[in-house]
C-alpha cells in the first residue's frame, strides 16, 4: 500500500470491495509461452495429451513473446510437433477465451482437424506500474490449456460476440507498438487526476468507462443468448464470467438477475485478473474434479479490452481432466 499515493484506510476499504488479496505474478523474464510450455509438458508427461494427436494449436493472448514470429509457432517448435498442423495467434484479451473456443469449434468443422489445443495466456504484470492503484493490486499472470475434440454426440453450442472499436482506448498500453515505440520519453511516469503514477509504457484503464460499458452491454447480450438457446437464468447451473474485480462482477450478477452462488467471484482474490484466463481458472478452481464426473449447463462470458464482449452457452462435463497446475 505504501506504493500508492492514497490513504491506507481507503486502500483497505477498496481491498474488501474489489477483492484484492493474493495475486500470482510471473518471475522476471517469464513469458506467456513459458507458462504454456510448462503446462503442456505436464500433460504430455502424465499421458493426458499426445503431441502427435494435435491438429491445431491456438494461442490467445495480448502479451506474445515477440511481434514476430507467432508464439504458437514457437511452442510448436519447442516440442517438435508435426508439420501438418495449424498454428494461430489470436490477439484478444478479456474476451479471449470465448473467442478462442469459437475458433476451435470452427476448425473442428474441417475434415483434417480432430483435436485442437487452445492456449489462453497473459503475462501483463510487468506492464502495470507499481504505483498504479487502479490496476496493480488486481493484475495476475496465468495460462490455460483447453483440449477441444470432435465427438459423435449432438451438442448444442450457442455463441455471441460483439465489438466496439470506438471505445478501444479505454483499455490500452499506449507505447511499445509501431505507432509509438518505447523510448526514454515514454518511460517517464506521470501522475493522473486520481493520484496514480504510470508511464506510456504501462497499461492504462479508464475505469469508469469500462465499468459503464460492462453494465450497459453485457446483460442484454446474456439475455439475448438465453433467448436464442430457449433457456432462462434458472436453467443455467453456472455463470463462469471474466473477473476484472469482485465489485464489477457482483454488480453484473445483479443486473442479469443471477444469484451470487451461481456466479463465482473468487478468482481475483486468489489469483488476480489474468485477462481471459480468469474464465477457465474460475471453472477449474470452483469445480475441479467434479467436472470429471458431472456435467453442467454453463454460460461463459468475457468482456473488456477492444472493446469486446462475448459469451457461450454449452454443456460442460465428464472431462478427462480438470485441474490447476502450479507453475
Amino acid at each position: 500500500m505504501k506504493n500508492y499515493n492514497f490513504p491506507e484506510k481507503k486502500s483497505l476499504r477498496l481491498k474488501k470491495i474489489m477483492g484484492y488479496n493474493t495475486h500470482r505474478i510471473a518471475a522476471e523474464g517469464q513469458c506467456s509461452s513459458d507458462f504454456c510450455i510448462y503446462g503442456l509438458q505436464h500433460l504430455f508427461d502424465h499421458g493426458m495429451l499426445h503431441k502427435d494427436d494435435i491438429d491445431a494449436l491456438l494461442f490467445v493472448s495480448q502479451s506474445p513473446d515477440y511481434f514476430m514470429p507467432p508464439t504458437s509457432n514457437l511452442i510448436q517448435g519447442h516440442f517438435n510437433m508435426k508439420h501438418d498442423m495449424i498454428c494461430m495467434d489470436i490477439n484478444q484479451g478479456c474476451a479471449g477465451f470465448e473467442i478462442g473456443l469459437m475458433q476451435a469449434f470452427m476448425l473442428l468443422e474441417q475434415n483434417s482437424v480432430n483435436k485442437v489445443v487452445l492456449l489462453n495466456a497473459d503475462v501483463l504484470s510487468s506492464k502495470v506500474s507499481t504505483h498504479d492503484r487502479n490496476s496493480k493490486p488486481l493484475v495476475g499472470d496465468a495460462a490455460s490449456i483447453t483440449i477441444v475434440e470432435k465427438t459423435s454426440e449432438e451438442n448444442e453450442i450457442f455463441f455471441s460476440a460483439k465489438m466496439d472499436g470506438t471505445g478501444a482506448k479505454a483499455l490500452m498500453i499506449p507505447a511499445g507498438g509501431f505507432r509509438m515505440p518505447c523510448s526514454e520519453e515514454t518511460a517517464i511516469e506521470h501522475e493522473d487526476e486520481a493520484g496514480n503514477f504510470r508511464s506510456l509504457n504501462n497499461l492504462v484503464m479508464q475505469g469508469d468507462d469500462v465499468f459503464n460499458f460492462v453494465q450497459r452491454e453485457v446483460p442484454p447480450m446474456i439475455h439475448d443468448l438465453l433467448k436464442q438457446a430457449k433457456l432462462t437464468v434458472e436453467d443455467i447451473d453456472w455463470f463462469m464470467f471474466h473477473q476484472p474485480n469482485k465489485f464489477m462482477l457482483n454488480k453484473l450478477a445483479d443486473a442479469i438477475g443471477v444469484p451470487y452462488d451461481k456466479m463465482p467471484s473468487n478468482i481475483v482474490e486468489n489469483f488476480g485478473n489474468a485477462s481471459g484466463v480468469t474464465v477457465p481458472t474460475c471453472i477449474s478452481y470452483n469445480l475441479g474434479e467434479r467436472l470429471e464426473h458431472e456435467s453442467f449447463k454453463m454460460c461463459l462470458a468475457g468482456f473488456g479490452v477492444g472493446l469486446t464482449w462475448s459469451s457461450i452457452i454449452m454443456e460442460i462435463g465428464h472431462l478427462k481432466f480438470n485441474r490447476i497446475i502450479e507453475f
